[in-house]
């Protein structure tokens, strides 16, 4: 894993010159401290930050073709290089490494703009073809490396992180308004917004090609060119009805298969390989197939809480047991989370509506410090089959729906939150509220999310005026809504909410917030089986019933990895994971020095986004522990992180220090 930056020149100008690519690349050794490398031409600038996992000899970059015409700068992994450099090798290519880094030049010049199409893996890509004087911008089937983009000065600037783009003087620093409301209803901007005005995310399986016109040069008065933005892939869903043939021992068989080479592949490295064990079934089953897969012995890592409702550490320890595994378990307090998580946002680089990121974080570093650099985890499978909470509860809604007046109905999502003390379900009154919003309209392709997203975006009170005013005339759901496929109203109900999900939480929160950015914080690569666009296209094909059978989620995951697990681990009720929230920030009824600086109402009115006495009233309510609702964590923990990246991307240009972030 690694970080790229680059500079391409859209108007007349001096060329990039490596000195300026160094300080553009700095501020993401993070993601790469092995080794950096520059290359700088008339027009174009390319860096990267390595983080050496495959051919860690040899595989530095930039890295070009034969004759130099293409130069390619990768963060990410193309797990079948090896297969597509033996297809490539045949068709003439030469290759002087063993990196999975020159398959991808080789395939550009063998397919062109279709040569995507031909990796297993997760990446960001930018490529410079001298020739065509084109620059290529891509980004993995799913988004789990992330890209981003801007323009100032003439110039189109891009980079891993928004980090390395602000260190160039003429990009301006703003947060973007419109961002918060995604964020503030949804947990992530919808791509391609960021959380700052004027920075752009390449999407999930598009392509950004920029080109430049031919002739000219940098001596023509002005530098015309085309930037245009394509998808080459999307995580699509047939329409409603029986799902492909085949038994569900056929499918079983299958699915084993597909997951077991998902795993074999994501197992190449050149570098110890562990896995996270967080108690729950997907962890369990990907480092099953690990050691499965492996002679050596398999070193697993997981967090532990003080609060039991959190806890998962029997569970963990049942795993640990069942494989025989190395095992490093980290005990994370409030404490902890309350002093890590500025470094959290710093890194996240957005607004973040939990703390769950910063365990995550701290266990990045206890992988790093085992000299582990690559982890294999279970993300992704509750959006593939059907996990979540959220598809049950849409399923019993949608058969209340039939009968909104009955009660015993709506009683049966009680049977969902075995994990909660106090489930949202239990009180009559506020199940009537919450679940029963939007239950005139079952076939809205948002049914399934109206009720979490309407919740979410209660926070919204917590604006200022101008913020507010700001956001007279946008409305998120609009926005998605105009994002969605044309064919989407004939899929089953649960694709629906499958592809929702997948392109606003799963992309833009849990791969980013929970996965790459608290990873790479440490210098560790996250791996994701689940997340093989081959698991991803069988689980599409499903019959809904294989995923969903009645409240039973993930029915032919369970089937087809029966034998990996113990039946425990297998028939446990899915617990999501949750980290303690608002709690964290205060100690003995006083907030942590940089929450009370932050949230003070000169602070606040300074910055602008939020109303100070609505925040003043929310902190009090935090401060005596009454906060125990979803809406008041959500609310003080957006503010929050929403203040410090103002504090430090904004203001200071730098984190803060953790062992400032005392009482």
């Amino acid at each position: 894993m690694c970080g790229l930056a680059g500079i391409l020149n859209l108007a007349p100008g001096p060329p990039p010159v490596e000195d300026e690519l160094a300080t553009l690349i700095a501020p993401l050794r993070h993601r790469g401290p092995d080794d950096t490398g520059v290359r700088a031409e008339r027009e174009v600038g390319l860096a990267h930050a390595r983080l050496s996992i495959v051919d860690v000899e040899g595989g530095r970059q930039p890295i070009g073709n034969e004759d130099g015409s293409v130069w390619v700068v990768f963060n990410g992994e193309i797990y079948n290089h090896v297969e597509l450099r033996r297809e490539l090798a045949a068709q003439g290519h030469r290759f002087t490494t063993r990196s999975d880094t020159e398959v991808i030049v080789h395939a550009y010049e063998q397919h062109g703009l279709a040569f995507v199409q031909h990796f297993n893996g997760q990446f960001a890509v930018a490529l410079w073809d001298r020739a065509r004087r084109r620059l290529v911008l891509a980004r993995d089937r799913v988004g789990v490396r992330p890209l981003f983009y801007t323009q100032a000065a003439g110039r189109l600037l891009f980079a891993s992180e928004i980090k390395a783009l602000f260190q160039v003087s003429s990009v301006p620093r703003a947060l973007d308004r419109r961002a918060l409301a995604d964020i503030f209803c949804f947990w992530s901007p919808l791509e391609p917004r960021s959380s700052f005005e004027g920075i752009h995310q390449v999407p999930p399986g598009h392509i950004l090609t920029v080109d430049l016109a031919s002739g000219g040069g940098s001596r023509a008065p002005t530098q015309a060119h085309t930037q245009t933005l394509s998808r080459f892939w999307d995580w699509t869903f047939p329409d409603d009805g029986p799902g492909d043939g085949g038994g569900i021992e056929d499918r079983a068989d299958e699915l084993r298969a597909v997951l077991a080479d998902a795993v074999r592949l994501r197992l190449r490295a050149d570098v110890p390989v562990g896995a996270y064990l967080s108690g729950g079934l997907d962890s369990s089953v990907i480092a099953a197939l690990v050691k499965a897969e492996t002679q050596t012995p398999l070193r697993t890592f997981s967090v532990e809480f003080d609060d039991a409702e959190l806890d998962e550490s029997h569970h963990q320890q049942a795993m640990v047991r069942h494989l025989g595994t190395d095992h490093t378990a980290i005990r994370c307090s409030r404490r902890d989370i309350g002093r890590a998580f500025p470094t959290t946002v710093w890194h996240a680089e957005t607004t973040l509506l939990r703390t769950a990121p910063t365990p995550l974080l701290l266990l990045a570093r206890a992988v790093r410090d085992a000299r582990y650099k690559v982890v294999l985890t279970g993300e992704g499978a509750d959006e593939v089959f059907g996990g979540y909470d959220l598809f049950k509860e849409a399923q019993v809604r949608r058969f209340w729906a039939r009968r909104p007046d009955s009660r015993l109905r709506p009683s049966i999502l009680q049977r969902l939150y075995p994990y909660l003390a106090a489930s949202p379900a239990a009180a009559p009154a506020f199940a009537q509220s919450f679940f029963g919003h939007g239950l005139s309209a079952p076939d809205d392709p948002f049914f399934g999310h109206r009720p979490r997203w309407t919740t979410t975006r209660r926070t919204w009170r917590f604006f200022s005026d101008d913020t507010r005013a700001g956001l007279a005339d946008y409305d998120p759901e609009a926005q998605l809504r105009g994002q969605l496929p044309a064919d989407i109203a004939r899929w089953a109900p649960l694709s629906r909410e499958q592809y929702i999900e997948g392109h606003t939480l799963l992309s833009g929160y849990l791969l980013s917030a929970q996965g790459d950015r608290v990873a790479l914080a440490s210098s560790v690569e996250g791996r994701f089986p689940f997340l093989d666009h081959r698991v991803m296209e069988l689980a599409s094909r499903l019959p809904v019933l294989h995923k969903l059978m009645g409240l039973k989620e993930k029915h032919l995951l369970k089937r087809a990895t029966a034998d990996l697990v113990p039946a425990a681990i297998r028939r446990r009720p899915k617990q999501p994971y949750r980290a303690p929230d608002s709690g964290s920030f205060f100690h003995d009824g006083r907030p942590l020095d940089y929450v009370a600086d932050l949230l003070s109402p000169r602070r606040l009115a300074d910055a602008g986004y939020f109303d100070p006495p609505a925040v003043a009233r929310l902190m009090d309510k935090c401060r005596a522990g009454r906060a125990i609702g979803f809406v008041d964590n959500m609310a003080f923990v957006g503010v929050l992180s929403t203040m410090l990246l103002d504090e430090m991307m904004i203001r200071r240009g730098a984190p803060l220090a953790e062992t400032d972030a005392a009482c």
